[in-house]
């Protein structure tokens, strides 16, 4: 009987169902169906996991690029820092300068005033 139906193209299952497909087919396309769902399963797993080392990655990316932003930041105020101590110290060799030649002009002055005094009227 079985041979009659496997002409035709019709199988019997161990239930002794009629099938379409061979038993070892069915089989093997079950068992396929499952390995699928488990590769699925894994793939998802493999997304999660993927999706979180991600999220980790960017925080920790935004996290240089605060620290990087703050480095620029204290290197500019040192920069400025150094530029400001630069001015003040011109400043401050122009003051001197100025002072210098101011007590020379006057230690010339006081020399002729000196010698004016000391000579009769």
């Amino acid at each position: 009987m079985s041979d009659p139906l496997t002409k035709v193209g019709l199988h019997l299952d161990e239930l002794n169902k009629v099938r379409i497909v061979e038993p070892d087919v069915s089989q093997k396309t079950a068992l396929l169906k499952e390995e699928c769902n488990e590769f699925v399963h894994s793939i998802e797993a493999f997304k999660n996991i993927s999706n979180g080392f991600i999220k980790l990655i960017d925080s920790l990316a935004n996290e240089v690029n605060r620290e990087k932003m703050k480095a620029i930041g204290a290197r500019n105020l040192v920069k400025s820092m150094a530029k400001q101590r630069d001015a003040q110290e011109q400043q401050l060799q122009a003051l001197l300068l100025e002072k210098t030649t101011e007590l020379e002009r006057l230690r010339i002055q006081h020399q002729s005033l000196i010698k004016t005094e000391k000579q009769p009227f």
